[in-house]
């Protein structure tokens, strides 16, 4: 596998990227006002859908992990319906618990990724144990926990996607495409590409979040 990791502005470095044989999976700045090092997340709204529109228009295929409110207006600004929503649930004490995951340009495929079985006691799922089945295939709303301060993954980053997440995420992406993360952030989606033999391209704009993913996806 390769991995290339970019510290730019994504606009900037992604018109140097060939986009084709290449998949967008992108977890950007929500636009609620986290506090970043370098990128202030509160644009206007149209501002921040033009913006996340032309990043991801870029791609024939592409991922975005966000809000559902959110994912109901980028997909209207972006003029096309995911091919499959995902839902990825947690909780926790904030108003909002769950976010959407939705594929563009391409179906996912749920068998690629694997569960335990709900009953293992069952007499049918002892069989399929028993003949080397590994689990049942992945549903689509998935139960983690959010990466917290006394998670052991934990980094600096203000805004951490957990990496059983991005495993999955990606992990249901069929076919053989490079991963292309213009949001690195803390480095979980590279963490992900790199546990699964993905191809990765990361792309990530203040100089110490970039430090932290590289240092993540290194020893990964």
């Amino acid at each position: 596998m390769e991995v290339e990791l970019i510290n730019g502005d994504c606009i900037e470095e992604l018109r140097k990227i060939d986009t084709n044989d290449k998949i967008l999976v992108i977890d950007p700045p929500f636009n609620i006002g986290y506090k970043y090092n370098t990128y202030k997340d509160k644009l206007k709204e149209e501002e921040y859908l033009k913006w996340i529109s032309s990043v991801a228009l870029k791609f024939d295929k592409f991922v975005i992990v966000h809000y559902p409110e959110m994912m109901f207006k980028i997909s209207i600004k972006l003029g096309i319906a995911p091919n499959r929503v995902v839902q990825w649930v947690y909780n926790s004490n904030t108003k909002r618990q769950h976010r959407s995951v939705a594929y563009f340009g391409f179906d996912p495929d749920f068998r690629l990724v694997k569960q335990p079985y709900k009953n293992p006691n069952d007499k049918r799922i002892k069989a399929l144990i028993a003949k080397g089945s590994k689990g049942t295939n992945i549903y689509d709303w998935w139960n983690i926990n959010q990466v917290k301060n006394v998670s052991k993954e934990k980094t600096e980053h203000p805004c951490q996607m957990p990496i059983e997440v991005m495993k999955n995420v990606v992990g249901i992406i069929p076919g053989e495409e490079t991963i292309v993360d213009c949001f690195l952030g803390s480095g979980s989606t590279g963490v992900a590409c790199k546990l699964l033999n993905r191809n990765f391209i990361g792309i990530e704009l203040d100089e110490f979040y970039f430090n932290i993913a590289k240092e993540r996806i290194d020893n990964a």
